[in-house]
C-alpha cells in the first residue's frame, strides 16, 4: 500500500531525483525519496543498536577504532 503526499524540497534535492531517473538510477522521483528516506531509517535502526551495544559493552577502544578505520579506508579504496 501506498499514500500519495504533497512535499516541498529544496530544488538542488529534486534536481538530483530527476537526475537519478535521467540516468536510470531510479523508476522515479517517487521511487527516489522512498528509498532515501528508507536507508534514514535503516541508518536510525543502526544507530539505535549501536548506542545500545556501547551502554551494554562499553565504547570501542582506540585499538578497534583505528582497526575500522582502515578497514572502512581499504573498502572505500576498491
Amino acid at each position: 500500500m501506498t499514500t500519495k503526499i504533497a512535499v516541498s524540497l529544496p530544488d538542488h534535492l529534486v534536481e538530483e531525483a530527476r537526475a537519478a531517473v535521467v540516468e536510470g538510477r531510479a523508476t522515479s522521483v517517487s521511487a527516489y525519496v522512498a528509498e532515501a528516506l528508507a536507508e534514514k531509517s535503516r541508518r536510525r535502526t543502526l544507530t539505535e543498536v549501536l548506542d545500545e551495544m556501547d551502554a551494554e559493552l562499553g565504547s570501542p577502544g582506540a585499538a578497534a577504532a583505528a582497526k575500522a578505520a582502515r578497514v572502512l579506508d581499504a573498502h572505500n579504496s576498491r
